[in-house]
């Protein structure tokens, strides 16, 4: 069981519910420490003062807010506590939105949201009301001496509280925009059927390959040993294709292969000049080497050309 990284309540209407706050995911990423090249010590980083050069502990080090070029101000915690944040100690719902009206952009890491002491009844109220009408809730809340906008959802028996962005948080992709090009309905269509194909109603089985490779590596290198093959096959390099459909079409029997379906005669496939020349060697051996068998076979079948001559001289 996780750390409790906050404690407080969740609040909408009249109703509250005591709760504490866990995180609700892990971080399994393999961390590395700077190290000297040469005598492999470690390189640490210190904190010191521009003025007078000295290296500091943190208990020396405050908070401070520059105003401009050369004016800091001073900011104590005790300030920041005494703020009047109606939210400090609770979650307070303002709002219940349809769970498609949220862009994802502005959902942020999730908390599982526990209940405490008598709080199993109205914390599964919320939890049921939310589920069957099929809505998120909006919240405010306060943590690191700041308010925040969080999502509460429902997952399993549980309550999640994710933390949100402000609107104002959020950049306008419109500079990102691509420049207007055309598209036939066949390429669209295609692209459906691709997406189609690699549809999957559970990703559970998926990992992270790139840390399992790592930590093989790391494994090896602490054991003086060569490392293991890890995961499938590298995939081969993509080449450089400038037929859309014909790499839309390929990544269709690519996909149905790797399910174990038979892709058929029926896939419109546009093959690439490279492979059509290999196919083509291929194919031309393939001929060579049965031409080859037939004429051999035809060499060393004298029984036959025997039994047919025997049979000639007893009718005469």
């Amino acid at each position: 069981m996780p750390r409790p990284v906050w404690s407080g309540a969740i609040s909408f209407g009249l109703v509250t519910i005591p709760i504490k706050v866990l995180p609700a995911t892990e971080n399994h990423n393999i961390a590395f420490h700077q190290i000297h090249l040469e005598d492999m010590g470690r390189v640490r980083t210190r904190k010191v003062c521009e003025i007078d050069g000295k290296e500091l502990s943190q208990d020396q080090i405050g908070k401070g807010y520059e105003i401009s070029k050369d004016t800091l101000v001073e900011v104590t915690d005790e300030e920041l506590d005494s703020m009047p944040l109606p939210t400090a100690r609770a979650i307070e719902i303002v709002a219940f939105v349809a769970a498609d009206s949220i862009d994802p952009v502005r959902v942020g890491d999730g908390y599982y949201l526990a209940a405490e002491g008598v709080a199993a009844k109205p914390y599964k109220l919320l939890r049921m009301a939310l589920e069957r009408s099929s809505k998120v809730a909006v919240a405010k809340f306060a943590w690191h001496n700041r308010e925040r906008l969080g999502l509460l959802r429902v997952k399993e028996d549980a309550i999640v509280l994710h933390a949100m962005r402000w609107d104002d948080e959020v950049r306008s992709p419109a500079e990102l925009a691509p420049r207007e090009v055309d598209l036939s309905d066949e390429e669209v269509d295609a692209a459906i059927q691709l997406l189609e194909t690699m549809a999957r109603d559970d990703i559970s089985d998926m990992t992270d390959g790139y840390r399992e490779a790592v930590e093989e590596m790391l494994a090896a290198k602490a054991e003086h040993r060569e490392p293991r093959p890890v995961g499938g096959e590298a995939p081969e390099p993509a080449g450089k294709v400038v037929d859309l459909m014909a790499a839309l079409n390929a990544s269709v029997d690519k996909a149905k292969a790797g399910r174990g379906e038979h892709t058929g005669d029926d896939a419109t496939l546009h093959d690439l000049p490279k492979r059509r020349a290999a196919k083509t060697t291929a194919t031309k051996k393939a001929s060579t080497k049965t031409a080859a068998k037939k004429t051999t076979a035809k060499k060393t079948t004298p029984g036959k050309t025997a039994k047919k001559t025997a049979g000639r001289k007893r009718s005469a």
